[in-house]
C-alpha cells in the first residue's frame, strides 16, 4: 500500500470505530456505575482494554474469512444495510444493559457486551483494513480512547450535526463497495471489461445509500399515538 492509501485506510478504520462504536460507550458507563469510585475506573480501564483485545482477534478472524471467496461480498452487502439503518433509524437507541455488582462482573459484562454489539464494526473494520492487521490494531488505539472518554460528546455532536451521520455512513457505504469489488469473483467478472469498477462500484453505492438516506430523512416523522 501507498502512504496515501495507508492513511485512507486508517482515517476510515477510525471513523467507522467512531460511528458504530457510541453504544459501546453506553455498555461501558452503564456496566460500571453502581460500583464504587475506585473500582469504576478500573472497570472502564480493564473492561475496555479487554473488549479492544478481543475486538483486535475477532478482527483478525475475519481478516483471515475475507479471504474465501463471495465473503467479501456478503460483507459488503451487510455493511450496505448497516448504513442504510444508521441514516433511515430515528428511533432512540435505549440497550437494556446489566450492572455489574462486583468489578469483576462489570468487566465481563463490558467485553461480552461489546463482542455481540460489535459485529457491524468488525466487519467494517476489516473491510477497511484490506488485510493489514496492524492497522485495525493503530486505528483501535486511536479511536477507543475518543469512543471512552468522549462518547457523550461525539452523541451530542451527531443530534446537533447530522452531517456526521451522513459522513460515517459515507465511509462504510465506500468500505461496503470496496469489499464487493476486491471479492474475486467480482473482480474475476468485471476485470476484463473496465479497470475503473474498483471506484465506479463504491462510487454508485455510496451515491445510492446517501440519497435514500435524504429521501427518507426528508418525511416528516410521525408522532406514536400516546
Amino acid at each position: 500500500m501507498t502512504p496515501f492509501e495507508l492513511l485512507s485506510a486508517l482515517f476510515s478504520i477510525i471513523i467507522i470505530d467512531i460511528i458504530l462504536g457510541g453504544d459501546n460507550a453506553v455498555v461501558i458507563a452503564m456496566a460500571s456505575r453502581c460500583l464504587p469510585e475506585e473500582q469504576r475506573k478500573k472497570a472502564i480501564i480493564w473492561g475496555t482494554v479487554g473488549a479492544v483485545a478481543a475486538r483486535a482477534a475477532l478482527t483478525g478472524v475475519a481478516l483471515f474469512l475475507l479471504k474465501v471467496p463471495l465473503l467479501h461480498l456478503v460483507g459488503g452487502l451487510f455493511l450496505i444495510w448497516i448504513a442504510v439503518k444508521l441514516l433511515t433509524d430515528r428511533t432512540e437507541m435505549d440497550p437494556e444493559v446489566k450492572t455489574g455488582k462486583s468489578l469483576f462482573e462489570a468487566i465481563k459484562i463490558i467485553v461480552v457486551a461489546d463482542l455481540i454489539m460489535g459485529v457491524d464494526n468488525v466487519i467494517g473494520v476489516a473491510g477497511a483494513a484490506h488485510g493489514h492487521f496492524l492497522l485495525v490494531v493503530g486505528g483501535l488505539a486511536i479511536s477507543v480512547p475518543i469512543i471512552v472518554w468522549g462518547s457523550s460528546m461525539i452523541l451530542r455532536l451527531m443530534v446537533k450535526f447530522p452531517a456526521i451521520i451522513y459522513i460515517g455512513a459515507g465511509v462504510l457505504t465506500w468500505t461496503a463497495g470496496k469489499m464487493i469489488a476486491e471479492d474475486k469473483i467480482i473482480h474475476n467478472l468485471l476485470r476484463p471489461y473496465n479497470n475503473l469498477y474498483e471506484i465506479i462500484i463504491p462510487a454508485v453505492i455510496t451515491v445510492i445509500v446517501i440519497l435514500i438516506g435524504v429521501k427518507i430523512n426528508s418525511r416528516p416523522v410521525e408522532k406514536a399515538e400516546m
